[in-house]
Order: C-alpha cells, then structure tokens, then sequence
C-alpha cells in the first residue's frame, strides 16, 4: 500500500516538475527550447553580445545578439500586463528599426507556445521570426538567416524547408528593446483588481 502511494505520489512529482521546466532557457552558449515535456532542443551559440534591460513592470529582460540572431526576452511582474498583443507591438518595433516600408507576411505556423514567421521586407530580404510565450514571459527571436528557425520549427513540422530564394540582409545591426522603448511608448501597464 505504501509503495502504489510513494509510486503515485514520485509520479505526480515527476509531471509537476516537467510542466514547470521554461520552454526557453540560456544556457552557457546554448539556447534551449523546450518542445514536450521529455524534449529540449539545444541550438549552440557563439559571440554572443548581451544587454540587460530595466523597467518598472519587469522583472527580469535582455537582449542578445550574435551575427545572425537576435533576441529579446521580457519576464514581466505578475501583476504587469501589456497594452496590446505583445508580439504585434515587436514587430511594430522592428519594422520601425529597420525602416521597412513592405512588411509582407508569406509564412506562418503556430505550435503549442510557439508561432513563426517569415516575412519578406521591401521586395528585398527575407526575415525570420519566431515568438515564444510563457507565464508572465516574451521571447522574441529574429533569424536574420535560416539556421534557428528552420531547425527549430522542423521539431513541430518534420517535413518543412526553407522553399524561398536565399535573400537575406546579414548587414542587419538591431539595438531596440521593447523594455527601453517603454517609458515612450506604454507597451506595459499595471493590472486592475
């Protein structure tokens, strides 16, 4: 009788433990995704180049960058919430810090916590996006190239290639933050009770 209560209760524990595990992680020079409960993707970085960001509402965010990828994870107070769809105000951010006049959307998946994105920016270069969302957290990625995306999104859709010319703009420097943006643009408020 003890040991179908330990078993139950070690079993209990066991899922607990795997809901709570983030489903995007840094890690020495890896990033980590987590894909199912079992399953994490590990994608190796180098160079990277980080900036912690400050505000109010958040409690912990930065940037990172590395040639071709940049993030910006925003773990926001429980009490904070934003002023909009936080992935339509990133986007807004960035197609304003490149100066995009054609934003044109020609693919999208959505998994789980997970949406991708590509877009094709003034007839000229491809882009690729990919939001995460958790708890009280944002995770913005931008693939200048191909190589995160492709291999992270093959681990929803086993079957997907790259199908577009190879266009893309490695020459590409970003430095905004939603987070540094806030104090002008109000993306975060306090929530009512």
């Amino acid at each position: 009788m003890f040991g179908a209560l330990f078993e139950g209760l070690k079993f209990a524990f066991k899922k607990v433990t795997k809901l709570s595990i983030p489903y995007f992680s840094l890690e020495e020079n890896d990033l980590r995704f987590k894909i199912t409960s079992d399953y994490s993707f590990k994608y190796p970085i180098s160079n990277i180049e980080t900036k912690t960001r400050h505000d109010a509402y958040v409690l912990d965010a930065y940037t990172l960058k590395t040639k071709e990828i940049y993030i910006e994870y925003i773990h926001t107070y429980s009490d904070a919430t934003w002023n909009g769809q936080a992935f339509g105000h990133f986007l807004s951010l960035l197609k304003e810090n490149i100066g995009a006049k054609r934003f044109e959307l020609i693919d999208n998946y959505e998994f789980s916590h997970y949406q991708f994105q590509t877009y094709f920016v003034d007839g000229s270069y491809y882009l690729n996006v990919v939001y995460l969302y958790e708890m009280n957290k944002d995770i913005f990625v931008i693939d200048k190239k191909y190589s995160l995306f492709q291999a992270l999104l093959k681990n929803f859709k086993k079957d997907y290639k790259f199908s577009f010319e190879e266009k893309f703009n490695l020459d590409l420097d970003f430095n905004f933050s939603l987070v540094k943006k806030n104090s002008i643009n109000n993306y975060f408020r306090v929530t009512s009770s």
